[in-house]
């Protein structure tokens, strides 16, 4: 599988300290720059300069990191002389046209940029200025620089034969006389098939054309004037019925590419002969993808005419018959996927390397083959999803390589996030988790949560990456992006609908990211809400009087964030929350795992030594709450707290609990307490301090003066 652009995922291979070292920079972006106090944008420390492989390897990082380049982040190469860049890519970029501009001040080898929407006409104009060193100009999705027009808005008919005239007399639309790859995606133009002539008549170095998409292409006859094409791209393109004569005068083409996505645009009149015209007068021809059309015939395997083999003839027995003339010159390189009657299910094929969906091998070739075109990449990840879930996957390794690749390239296309995800999760799923060494982890939690990221509002999204999360060890193994997964977590279990498996996963996976973390990300855990988060869980609970897994999982979040954490012990109380524990206490007496995480979670703030009078100065109505859990026995914790309460109350405030604590029994319980023999002693010494506490009050009307308690 050697022609495939991504290589499969190589487990055991370190990243290079090079490679960590772009990633420190890009997350601390300060070690090189400073920030403008005005405009905010960034700009090369003074006496730095970096050369082209630097400044090219930093772009590329911060991309993959999660980040997406504006105008800000180019400012930080504004200066040519002491920044260098040849080689620049860019996708899901928000930059704009001055960002653009100065990239193209470098004078730019190769730019390749798609899904930049903020890219208008006006860039046009930079790319012709700086167009004489443009070798490679690669346009996708969403970019948006050429007039989709001659006519320029011009209304009368004389008018727009003036205008095409003023085209071709400055003899361009695009000037980068240099260039000898170009692509185009979906580029619609009005009127006559008069634009992509004046486009690329001029450009007689181009070798590779890409014109995917493109609409009114016309009959394709100023291909001639390209001598030099050896690669010729067409995929989605209609009307290509009346350009198969200027097709077949392309001598020289090596690759040529076809394919449809809708069906009925690949239909092709007298198939059989169509596909064999094309094949035999170009005799170079080494990559052929007939893909979603029907130029594969029906299947029926014939015997083709005679066929020369120097002074020989023979006859050659294919399945698809157009490439009879093929059978002794195998393409390096067919493309059958989603070609009518499965042309790529059938046996005698003259093609080394075949894309379709017939097994797994031919799957990849299929995802390498349109992994820049969504509509059909999102079938083929599909097929890679079939396989995973239904059958058995060989190459689980390159697998991953393809999904995770599709995934970063296409994090504006929903679709492709949500199979790519579910496809991760039988891969992670079904693989042992010890046999991912931490950059693969890395690698596959970062393009999840970049999906997660862009479609967070999505139920089917969110559900797809929790679920394969769940798959690693946590925390640890997200760590390395801890504050963007609580982020998403946060807003998973407090905006999505209430009580769906979505929620529930996702305040499972809170917990768990909370628990056995250093104090320093419980405090993040804090700063970024969870503890009003989850409060706001529990008064929704305590409203609806319902006891589910949401509610107990929400106080065993808070007993984890508030272990050895002071401050979020006090926003746990400054939100209310010993309201809603007591609330708890007297709508749930009964639930036991809730019980212990209320207790837990209390602990914590009672070890907080500044938090203990918020403690002691809470207004109680009853002590029936608290007289539930000085009965739990098999949860010593809770005894121990509810008769320290006690013990802290009628201290405090003789006056107003020890005669409430008498008239509702409290005496009694604490006698059985001292007289059990379960409870430890620390308890039974808190039980007789209130039953002391209560007799003095009762006989001398107040408490000793140095009456002291210990929590």
């Amino acid at each position: 599988m050697s022609m495939l652009p991504f290589p499969a995922i190589v487990n055991g291979a370190p990243e290079s300290l090079l490679d960590l070292c772009f990633k420190y920079v890009v997350h601390n972006l300060d070690t090189i720059c400073s920030v403008d106090p005005f405009t905010r944008d960034y700009h090369l420390k003074e006496g730095l300069a970096l050369p082209s492989e630097i400044c090219e390897r930093l772009i590329e990082i911060y991309q993959k990191c999660g980040n997406s380049v504006d105008d800000r982040f180019v400012n930080i190469f504004s200066n040519s002389h002491t920044t260098r860049l040849k080689r620049v890519r860019l996708r899901n970029s928000s930059i704009t046209d001055d960002g653009l501009r100065v990239l193209l001040n470098h004078n730019l080898v190769e730019l390749n940029i798609s899904n930049c929407s903020e890219i208008t006409e006006k860039s046009l104009q930079n790319i012709n200025d700086r167009g004489d060193s443009i070798a490679s100009l690669i346009l996708g999705l969403s970019v948006n620089i050429f007039p989709d027009t001659l006519m320029s808005g011009i209304p009368c008919a004389q008018s727009i034969n003036e205008n095409i005239c003023a085209y071709h007399k400055r003899g361009y639309i695009l000037r980068t006389p240099n260039i000898r790859r170009l692509a185009i995606r979906n580029l619609f133009v009005e009127g006559k098939n008069l634009y992509f002539p004046v486009l690329v008549r001029p450009l007689h170095k181009l070798t590779h054309l890409d014109l995917s998409g493109c609409f009114n292409l016309g009959d394709l006859s100023y291909l001639c004037e390209l001598p030099n094409l050896t690669s010729l791209v067409l995929h989605n393109v209609v009307g290509l019925q009346n350009a198969l004569a200027s097709l077949c005068n392309q001598k020289n083409l090596r690759h040529l590419d076809i394919s449809q996505v809708v069906d009925k645009q690949g239909v092709y009149r007298c198939e059989n002969h169509t596909l064999a015209m094309l094949v035999e007068n170009l005799p170079c021809l080494v990559s052929l993808d007939i893909s979603g059309t029907n130029l594969a015939g029906t299947g029926v395997a014939l015997h083709s005419p005679a066929s020369k083999s120097g002074d020989k003839e023979s006859v050659a027995r294919t399945d698809i018959p157009g490439l009879s003339s093929r059978v002794n010159n195998p393409f390096d390189f067919l493309g059958l996927y989603g070609t009518h009657h499965g042309a790529c299910r059938r046996h005698d094929i003259p093609a080394k390397r075949i894309a379709g969906d017939a097994n797994e091998e031919q799957i990849y070739y299929a995802a390498a083959a349109n992994l820049d075109r969504p509509a059909v990449l999102q079938k083929v990840l599909n097929d890679l999803y079939h396989l995973f879930r239904y059958e058995t996957c060989q190459n689980i390794n390159y697998a991953l390589g393809v999904v995770l690749e599709a995934m970063d390239r296409h994090i504006n296309e929903k679709h492709i996030q949500i199979s790519g995800s579910a496809t991760l999760f039988y891969i992670v799923k079904g693989k042992d988790k010890t046999s991912f060494d931490m950059r693969t982890k890395r690698m596959v939690i970062g393009t999840l949560l970049n999906g997660m990221s862009a479609y967070r509002s999505d139920d089917t999204m969110m559900r797809n990456g929790c679920l394969t999360l769940c798959q690693f060890k946590i925390p640890e193994d997200v760590l390395f992006d801890y504050e963007r997964l609580v982020h998403l977590l946060l807003h998973i279990v407090s905006e999505m609908e209430q009580e769906s498996f979505v929620q529930r996963i996702g305040i499972y996976l809170l917990n768990s990211v909370a628990c056995q973390v250093d104090g320093s990300q419980k405090k993040l855990l804090g700063d970024l809400g969870a503890i009003n988060r989850m409060l706001g869980l529990i008064e929704d609970r305590l409203a609806r009087r319902v006891c589910d897994d949401v509610l107990e999982v929400a106080w065993s979040t808070m007993w984890n964030v508030t272990d050895e954490t002071s401050m979020n012990c006090q926003r746990f109380l400054d939100g209310r929350g010993m309201e809603f524990f007591l609330g708890c206490l007297r709508v749930f007496p009964d639930k036991e795992e809730l019980l212990r995480n209320m207790m837990g979670l209390l602990g914590n703030v009672a070890e907080v030594r500044a938090l203990r009078p918020r403690l002691m100065t809470m207004q109680f109505m009853s002590f029936e709450p608290i007289s539930y859990l000085a009965k739990i026995y098999h949860t010593p914790q809770c005894q121990h707290w509810a008769v320290w309460a006690l013990a802290n109350l009628t201290t405090v405030y003789p006056a107003k609990y020890c005669f409430l604590l008498e008239s509702e029994g409290g005496l009694t319980l604490l006698q059985e307490i001292i007289q059990h023999d379960q409870p430890y002693g620390q308890i039974k010494e808190l039980a007789m301090m209130v039953i002391k506490n209560c007799r003095q009050f009762r006989e001398q009307g107040q408490l000793p003066q140095d009456a002291q308690l210990d929590g």
